[in-house]
């Protein structure tokens, strides 16, 4: 017991003394640390934060004039927002649809209550933008790099060798380059910068998805993207963080709001990289899949699909009964570590006797 004790005893001091030897040799620093820090990029940008910054590029500064550049981010905006461009038409009648994407990698996310990290971003987020069109329109991407590194844009699909985004390397500094390709096929496909190191880039975040609608269309629905990612927070070539759309455990804590009887389609899209599979299990339901959304006809009904990096597809249903439902991955340690989510189903049987009972000619 003694022995233990004055085990305790030394253990205690030990600690205190190594705390005191940090406050004589570094007490400017423990107090920043205690009160806030600023931290600034490369580019002049800055973020004052108490919490931790996972970034070694960036430097601590106490120029009070340095502005902001955190990355503003709402998982729930993004979910259903959808990127048509500027429609125009063309002299042989083709509808074409023009596009801005900028990319830069100074920026900084916070992705977890406290825990901020650099982010490369297309259009100031990750994912970038969702961009939409039809079967057979021109698609024309203006893209900007406004990084430090060089960067791309690699488009799924089919399309020319010359805008194929692996070759024609945009340096950065304001270098640009436009890519123009008829949309097709038809499908959810992802978009992502293709410059080695491949890995570096994906997971930092300049990837987003790229959706092609058939000329027909496709039934009313109430649609979403949904991109599944991971975030390597200590550069070791593991995920920490898991997610649907960027913030972990974001749509458990804010349910995403559906009703019953009404057809969800969902472009699911795996991005995360470093693990071999992702995988996506809808409680309380089953829902018709389409791989790659090139057919107009599912290939299953399930209540789970298991994909690979950049695999992706369309899942379609609708719940019958309210209530709250989860979905997650079905890997474990996805799940727990953010991947989750819930869909809020409200019954609107009520709404629809009501809006019938209306009288539309009074």
């Amino acid at each position: 017991m003694n022995k233990t004790r004055s085990k305790i005893i030394l253990t205690s001091l030990t600690v205190i003394i190594a705390i005191s030897a940090l406050y004589v040799t570094f007490p400017e620093t423990i107090n920043a640390q205690l009160e806030g820090n600023i931290f600034a990029t490369h580019s002049g940008g800055t973020i004052t934060t108490t919490g931790v910054v996972i970034d070694p590029v960036y430097t601590t500064t106490t120029d009070p004039e340095y502005t902001e550049a955190t990355v503003e981010f709402d998982p729930m905006e993004y979910l259903r927002e959808f990127n048509y461009g500027t429609v125009s038409t063309l002299p042989d009648g083709t509808t074409l649809r023009e596009f801005t994407i900028i990319a830069e990698d100074d920026q900084i996310m916070e992705v977890s209550p406290g825990i901020f990290f650099n982010v490369w971003t297309f259009n100031g987020t990750v994912p970038g933008p969702t961009i939409r069109a039809t079967e057979g329109d021109i698609v024309r991407i203006n893209f900007i790099n406004n990084g430090a590194k060089s960067h791309t844009m690699h488009f799924h699909g089919i399309h020319p060798a010359e805008m194929d985004g692996v070759f024609e390397i945009v340096g950065g500094g304001g270098g640009q380059f436009t890519y123009e390709f008829e949309a097709g096929p038809v499908g959810v496909h992802p978009y992502h910068c293709h410059v080695m190191p491949l890995e570096e880039h994906i997971v930092r975040g300049l990837y987003g998805v790229f959706i092609v609608d058939p000329k027909e269309g496709r039934p009313a629905a109430d649609e979403m993207v949904m991109v599944l990612n991971g975030l390597d927070m200590d550069f070791d070539g593991e995920n920490n963080f898991y997610a649907a759309n960027t913030i972990p455990f974001y749509y458990q804590n804010n349910p995403i709001q559906i009703n019953t009887d009404e057809l969800v389609r969902i472009y699911v899209v795996n991005m995360v990289e470093f693990d071999p599979i992702n995988n996506l299990h809808l409680h309380g339901n089953l829902y018709n899949y389409y791989p790659t959304g090139t057919s107009l006809v599912p290939s299953t009904f399930t209540d789970m699909i298991t994909l690979s990096q950049t695999e992706r597809g369309i899942m379609e249903f609708q719940y019958e009964f309210p209530g709250k439902y989860l979905f997650h991955a079905h890997k474990v340690e996805f799940s727990e570590k953010g991947w989750v989510g819930i869909f809020q189903v409200t019954d609107n049987s009520e709404d629809k006797k009501l809006a019938e009972k209306i009288d539309h000619g009074s």
